[in-house]
C-alpha cells in the first residue's frame, strides 16, 4: 500500500502542513505498540485507551505549535510522551510515590516489574487501594503534607513555600500523619505486605 511506504518524517512534516489524514496514518501505523506499551504499566483497558488519548492529543499540540523537532525519532518520542503520562497517572491517582528507602522493600516497588502475573497484580491493586483509603482518613492538612513529600517528592522547603506553614509545622504535620497512618493500619488489622 502507498501510505507504508511514506516515512514518519514525511507524514510529520505532512500533517504540520495541514494534511490531516497524515495524523491519522501515523495513529494507525503506531496504535498497536503505542497501546500495549501504556497497557502493558497500567492493566487497564479504560485507563490504557485515556493515557492513548492523551498522548495523540499531546502530539497534536505540540505539533500544532511547531515545538516537535525529533529528526525522524517520531516513534520514540511518542512512547516518551506516553511514559510520561503514564507516570502522571500514578502520581495522580497516589499510586507512585518515591521514598527514599535504600535497597528497603517498598510496597510500591512492584509497579516497575513488567512481569507480573495476574494474581500479583491483583494483590498489587489492592495493597494500593488499601494504602489510599488510609491517607484518605488523614485530617486534610496531614494528608496534604504526606501526598507532597512522598507522592510528588517535594522537599519540606517547597511544602512549606506551597502551603505557607514554617518548615517546622511541616515536618510535624508528615510526623503526625505517620503516626496516624500508623494507629489507622493498627485499627483495621491491615497487613499491607503479603
Amino acid at each position: 500500500m502507498q501510505q507504508q511506504l511514506i516515512t514518519d518524517a514525511i507524514l510529520v512534516s505532512n500533517y504540520i502542513k495541514g494534511d490531516e489524514s497524515a495524523l491519522e496514518t501515523l495513529i494507525v501505523r503506531h496504535k498497536q505498540k503505542i497501546y500495549s506499551f501504556i497497557y502493558s504499566k497500567v492493566f487497564d483497558r479504560d485507563v490504557a485507551e485515556d493515557i492513548f488519548q492523551d498522548t495523540f492529543i499531546k502530539v497534536i499540540r505540540t505539533l500544532k505549535r511547531g515545538a516537535y523537532n525529533e529528526e525522524g525519532k517520531f516513534l520514540p518520542w511518542v512512547m516518551r510522551i506516553s511514559h510520561n503520562l503514564v507516570i502522571d497517572f500514578f502520581r495522580k491517582n497516589n499510586r507512585m510515590p518515591k521514598f527514599d528507602n535504600a535497597g528497603e522493600f517498598s510496597i510500591f516497588s512492584v509497579l516497575s516489574d513488567d512481569s507480573l502475573n495476574a494474581e500479583k497484580a491483583i494483590i498489587k491493586e489492592q495493597v494500593e487501594n488499601d494504602v489510599r483509603r488510609l491517607v484518605e482518613e488523614l485530617p486534610g492538612d496531614q494528608k496534604e503534607v504526606l501526598l507532597m513529600r512522598i507522592y510528588n517528592d517535594m522537599s519540606f522547603k517547597e511544602i512549606s513555600d506551597r502551603t505557607g506553614v514554617s518548615i517546622n509545622t511541616a515536618l510535624g504535620r508528615m510526623r503526625y500523619a505517620l503516626i496516624n497512618l500508623r494507629k489507622i493500619i493498627d485499627k483495621h488489622n491491615i497487613v499491607l505486605t503479603n
